[in-house]
């Protein structure tokens, strides 16, 4: 059986998000049934299903005839930091009471070994990804982990990472830090805090950005 064959419309779903969320294509961007098609090396039926159900999920939007990877605007980025910053309190919380030994050494492994890659914006946000998938998990909630999965996707329709702005990068490892310490001490209502506080950080820093752009 060819590759193209045991293809369905999940995965070739999965491959278009993961080009989003990786920045290969990025909002506003045009997607062409048959580019698709010939990158990811399958036929054009199963990338057609996949575009529909991102362009119901609001992953894609229409322009004319073609769909093109959606922007969000200052209100729903707005809201969306609202949803995020008491989702990943929460996981923060629920990972103090629920984390395993393993899984805080694999989250303080995460912060020391992220401080090499200050400076390299990209790089950082893949890890810091990394790090809050961790904690998603580690709060040991499906429920929880399938909604910030939804968050965290629509995140990827911000053209720009925080993490790129001057100083940005060494204060999210501090931050990062932090919470790591109040998960590793079963401090809930400290994770809690310092999570949010670092979600409230980085949504302050893209709205500098974005206000310079706009200069």
């Amino acid at each position: 059986m060819t590759k193209d064959a045991r293809m369905g419309p999940k995965d070739a779903y999965e491959l278009i998000l993961d080009a989003i969320d990786t920045g290969i294509y990025r909002p506003g961007d045009r997607l062409v049934e048959s580019e698709l098609a010939e990158r990811f090396g399958v036929s054009r039926t199963p990338i057609r299903e996949a575009l529909q159900r991102l362009e119901t999920q609001s992953m894609l939007t229409r322009d004319g005839r073609s769909l093109i990877v959606a922007s969000l605007d200052h209100n729903q980025m707005a809201d969306l930091y609202v949803v995020r910053t008491e989702l990943e309190g929460l996981a923060a919380r629920l990972a103090a009471r629920h984390a395993t030994p393993e899984e805080m050494r694999v989250l303080r492994d995460m912060v020391e070994e992220d401080r090499g890659l200050i400076g390299k914006p990209e790089e950082m946000s893949r890890a810091n990804r990394r790090f809050h998938k961790q904690i998603h998990l580690a709060s040991h909630n499906r429920y929880l982990v399938q909604q910030l999965d939804l968050v965290h996707r629509s995140m990827a329709l911000l053209a720009t990472t925080s993490l790129a702005a001057e100083g940005r990068g060494e204060e999210a490892i501090k931050e990062h830090d932090m919470i790591v310490s109040a998960i590793e001490a079963g401090d809930g209502e400290a994770a809690h805090k310092a999570l949010s506080n670092h979600i409230s950080k980085a949504f302050v820093t893209r709205l500098k950005v974005d206000a310079a752009k706009d200069r």
